[in-house]
């Protein structure tokens, strides 16, 4: 399923409800940084998963650095809905980490209204292509710190500057094994989108 970023959902309008307007985001990071976690957590939905067990032809060539338990990985995409509003519905695309299949990004990327950008800081330096591939395609994002429990903490400051972000980009941190730790990164997220519009309205 893709969902322009100003196509609306095939609900009918009745009792003078409008219909939703569909949201594509997409959810990007490195390999193993909790992208699948993430859209399963706060999807209301079953998620769609497209997970496999990890055999010998990944060896040499992902990185499990800082993942060495990771037994499955998502090789297309993972993808889940979660209703913001009566009038905004979030379709949730996770993109897969492995570099290998990242050229797979370009299509679930594209109509996007916006992204989260999933960092560990376990493995910071693989955040750079991430968003490097978003700045190219023009996709907005936010940023946000999965924190896991062997993962040294910083201060968000210090993580601006380690990944070179201008202060007009919104760095978070989250569990996204918490429904409403994720859903307050894609609420951040759409009050982010909102704020580039109006300023892009006043200029």
């Amino acid at each position: 399923m893709d969902c322009e970023n100003s196509e609306e959902t095939a609900h009918p309008q009745s009792d003078g409800i409008p219909k939703s307007a569909g949201v594509k985001i997409v959810i990007v990071g490195g390999f193993g940084v909790g992208k699948t976690t993430m859209v399963g957590s706060v999807s209301e939905i079953r998620p769609l998963r497209t997970e496999e067990t990890m055999t010998q032809a990944g060896v040499g060539i992902d990185d499990p650095a800082g993942v060495e338990q990771k037994t499955t990985t998502t090789v297309v995409l993972d993808f889940g809905r979660i209703t913001v509003s009566r009038e905004m519905v979030l379709y949730l695309f996770g993109a897969p980490g492995q570099e290998r299949f990242w050229f797979l990004w370009k299509g679930l990327i594209e109509g996007a209204l916006g992204a989260v950008v999933l960092v560990d800081t376990r493995r910071l330096e693989v955040s750079f292509d991430v968003m490097n591939r978003l700045e190219e395609q023009e996709v907005p994002f936010v940023v946000a710190i999965n924190h896991f429990q062997d993962s040294p903490r910083h201060a968000i400051e210090d993580i601006r500057e380690s990944l070179d972000l201008p202060e007009s980009i919104p760095i978070v941190e989250c569990d996204v094994r918490s429904r409403e730790s994720s859903r307050d990164v894609l609420l951040e997220l759409m009050g982010y989108l909102h704020s580039l519009t109006a300023t892009q309205e006043a200029s």
